[in-house]
């Protein structure tokens, strides 16, 4: 198995108004996007090309949506975001750019 191109844990995934897990993973690997909960069970797949991904004007800097098999979901992924001051893109920018890379629209 290739090595991840993008993996974040301790996402809070959500759906809609309800929570599915606080301590999810979401993970980008051989052109798959997986949504997994904190027992790294499947919540939601799907081939990276058939996956949008976005950083609305209207969210905080930590969270991002991503539209997989129809199904919108929130992902707030700023436990790994740099301190203040520190180099680097936030998590949810890093892995809409992810996305984007793996599905080969450039970064």
């Amino acid at each position: 198995m290739a090595e991840p191109e993008f993996t974040a844990t301790g996402v809070r995934i959500g759906k809609r108004l309800r929570s599915l897990t606080r301590a999810g993973q979401v993970r980008i690997s051989d052109g798959r996007l997986q949504l997994l909960n904190s027992y790294g069970s499947e919540i939601d797949s799907a081939p990276v090309q058939a996956v949008r991904a976005s950083t609305p004007w209207f969210v905080p800097d930590d969270r991002a949506l991503a539209d997989v098999n129809g199904t919108r979901y929130l992902l707030t992924l700023g436990e790994h975001d740099p301190a203040p001051g520190r180099p680097g893109a936030p998590a949810a920018r890093r892995f809409v750019e992810a996305v984007r890379r793996a599905a080969g629209g450039g970064g």
